[in-house]
């Protein structure tokens, strides 16, 4: 590989594992200057003629050839820089900013900051940041849990799964629930609509024109939804609307997923359910409303349809959310329901269990 001084000869591999490397798009601009120095070289070209057309100094050009000499292509790539290693911040630093993070913040403080951590252990707010990131700690995030206390847990979520996983042959499995209070808000002045490079607009301040209480029956199998607008939610909307559901699917088994509410255990709805045996309801646990599946239609309904429109009053919002509903129905979407009853139970065992030895 070596003759004259500066005259460089590559095989025809290795040729073309340097050329490719050029044609590379995305191969950093500092490799494939250097890349170009050897294929140059190969060609006959000088030193100094190298220099002139890569705007490199001829010295430049004399190091990356002895780089190569020395280790092939693998000596083209990008080296670690110099400087000082002295401002490494020790291991014990580090754990010391780990554990204060995880720990409890000051009195009268909600939550550590980058620079109440830095004052504490003597780096700067900019060093924290980088700590925190390299360990995967977001002190300034901050999410909402709720453990169900149900002594009869694992037994609801193994009968709402199954019927999820595996439903009766020749039955119907709905999941029933109500979206309360959805308010009829009218913005005050007229909203500002999309324009290229800019989101559309609309006023923070509004009118209130009331509320409704919206009643929805998901069919898990086919995602389609029967629903109701009402004024209030009380007992007798939510028999009225269980009624409205069964001649939805007369003669048919139904199996009615829903939560604990207690306008679900009134002696009317019982009496009721006692006179259409076909018909059976399934509670899931409290507070565990996530296993019914209509609530991942709410959070879609809420996103495409309610969030920033204008109703200037409630029969406005009505013939909106039927409008909406129409559409669904048209092309109904189901949810796959894809985690097992024992997941889900060893999972809140699990969060029980964090929960007990956790330092307050």
């Amino acid at each position: 590989m070596m003759g004259r001084p500066g005259l460089i000869k590559l095989t025809a591999r290795k040729r073309a594992e340097l050329e490719a490397t050029v044609a590379r798009s995305s191969a950093p601009a500092g490799l494939v200057r250097r890349t170009r120095v050897v294929l140059l070289s190969a060609d006959g070209e000088s030193g100094v003629e190298i220099a002139s057309r890569l705007d490199l100094t001829p010295e430049a050009v004399s190091r990356i050839r002895r780089r190569f000499r020395a280790d092939g292509i693998a000596g083209l790539t990008d080296r670690p820089k110099t400087g000082r290693t002295d401002n490494k911040v020790p291991v014990a630093t580090v754990e010391k900013v780990v554990q204060l993070a995880m720990g409890p913040p000051p009195p009268g403080r909600s939550r550590w900051t980058t620079r109440l951590l830095g004052k504490a252990v003597g780096l700067s707010s900019k060093c924290i940041s980088k700590l925190l990131r390299e360990n995967g700690l977001k002190p300034h995030l901050v999410r909402t849990y709720k453990v169900s206390r149900d002594p009869e847990f694992a037994a609801k979520v193994e009968d709402v799964v199954g019927l999820y996983l595996d439903p009766p042959t020749n039955a119907v499995v709905l999941s029933v629930d109500e979206k309360t209070s959805i308010q009829a808000l009218e913005r005050t002045q007229l909203p500002l609509p999309l324009r290229t490079g800019r989101a559309s607009r609309h006023t923070h301040d509004y009118k209130r024109h009331g509320v409704l209480d919206l009643f929805a029956a998901l069919e898990v199998a086919t995602g389609k939804v029967t629903h109701t607008l009402s004024e209030s939610h009380t007992a007798a909307d939510f028999l009225a609307f269980m009624k409205k559901v069964e001649r939805q699917y007369p003669g048919r088994e139904l199996h009615v997923i829903l939560d604990n509410s207690s306008t679900h255990r009134t002696p009317d709805v019982q009496a009721w359910l006692a006179e259409h045996p076909l018909i059976r309801f399934h509670y899931t646990p409290t507070s565990a409303s996530w296993l019914n599946q209509v609530e991942g239609f709410f959070g879609i309904l809420g996103k495409q349809s309610l969030s920033a429109t204008n109703f200037p009053s409630k029969k406005a919002l009505r013939e909106h959310v039927a409008a909406y509903m129409r559409g669904w129905n048209r092309n109904p979407t189901p949810f796959a329901w894809t985690k097992p009853a024992d997941a889900i139970i060893k999972s809140r065992k699990r969060m029980l269990d964090r929960i007990s030895a956790a330092v307050h």
